[in-house]
C-alpha cells in the first residue's frame, strides 16, 4: 500500500539544512531527494537553523531531525529545541530510536529536561526512513488543512453572496411592476439598493434594458412615499 501523501501538483518546497546534510550518509540524502521528488516537492539546500523547513500551501513547518539518538548529546538537543520553538510556531522534533536502550534513554531525557508536553511535538520513530516519511506527512497535512480552510471560506463567501442576492431581488421586486429579471439586470448594471435609490431615470435607461415606464417606477419608488406605500401592481 502506498503511504505517500497524494499531490496532484507541486506540494511545496522543502529546505534542508546544509550542515545537517553533511552529517548524513549520501545514500540517505539520495532517499530523501527521491522521496521528495516522488511527492512533488522541490528540494533546496540552505543555511537554516532547523534541519528542515517545509513551505506547503503558504504554511511553514520546521523540523529537527535526529537520525540516531545519542544520550550524550541530549542536553544540547533540548537546548536547541527550546531556542527553535521560540522562532517557529509549527515545530516538530523527529527522533530515530531504533533500539530499546535508545528509547529508554530518550524518554528519560525528555522528562529530565521538563519539556512541556506537545510544545513542541516529539515524534519517535524506529528508523530514519520512517522518520522522513513522517516529516513529509506532517508538512503535507498542514498544507491540506490550510487549503481546506480556504475552500471553506470560499464556500461561506459564496453562501453569503447568494443570500445577499436573494435579499436584493426580494427588495427590488417589491417595486410595483418590477420582476426578477429586472432585478438581476439592475444587480449587474447598478449594484446595490443604495446605488439604485440614487440613480436617475436617464442613468437607468442608459445602463439597462429597462423600459421608460419601469425606469420611472423605480425612480418614483425611492422618492415618492405615496408611491412606495401603494399596493403592488401585478
Amino acid at each position: 500500500m502506498d503511504r505517500r501523501p497524494s499531490c496532484s501538483h507541486d506540494c511545496g518546497i522543502c529546505m534542508m539544512s546544509s550542515s545537517w546534510k553533511e552529517e548524513q550518509h549520501p545514500s540517505f540524502i539520495h532517499f530523501i531527494s527521491a522521496f521528495l521528488s516522488a511527492n512533488s516537492y522541490r528540494l533546496n539546500f540552505l543555511s537554516i537553523s532547523p534541519d528542515f523547513i517545509f513551505n506547503n500551501g503558504g504554511i511553514t513547518v520546521a523540523f529537527v531531525f535526529i537520525t540516531n539518538w545519542d544520550c550524550n548529546s541530549a542536553s544540547s538537543v533540548f537546548r536547541r529545541v527550546e531556542k527553535l520553538k521560540r522562532q517557529f510556531g509549527r515545530l516538530y522534533i523527529v527522533v530515530s530510536v531504533p533500539t530499546k536502550e535508545q528509547k529508554d534513554s530518550f524518554n528519560s531525557s525528555y522528562f529530565k529536561h521538563a519539556m512541556e508536553l506537545g510544545s513542541p511535538t516529539f515524534v519517535p520513530v524506529s528508523d530514519p526512513e520512517m522518520g522522513f516519511e513522517k516529516i513529509v506527512k506532517i508538512a503535507h497535512a498542514h498544507g491540506v488543512c490550510k487549503s481546506q480552510d480556504i475552500i471553506s471560506m470560499m464556500k461561506l463567501e459564496r453562501k453569503r453572496s447568494i443570500e445577499q442576492m436573494e435579499h436584493f431581488v426580494r427588495v427590488v421586486v417589491s417595486i410595483p411592476g418590477i420582476d426578477s429579471h429586472d432585478a438581476n439586470v439592475l444587480a449587474g448594471a447598478v449594484g446595490s439598493i443604495e446605488a439604485i435609490s440614487r440613480a436617475s431615470k436617464a442613468f437607468l435607461l442608459e445602463n439597462t434594458d429597462l423600459s421608460v415606464d419601469k425606469a420611472e417606477r423605480i425612480f418614483r419608488f425611492f422618492r415618492d412615499p405615496t408611491y412606495y406605500l401603494s399596493p403592488k401592481i401585478i
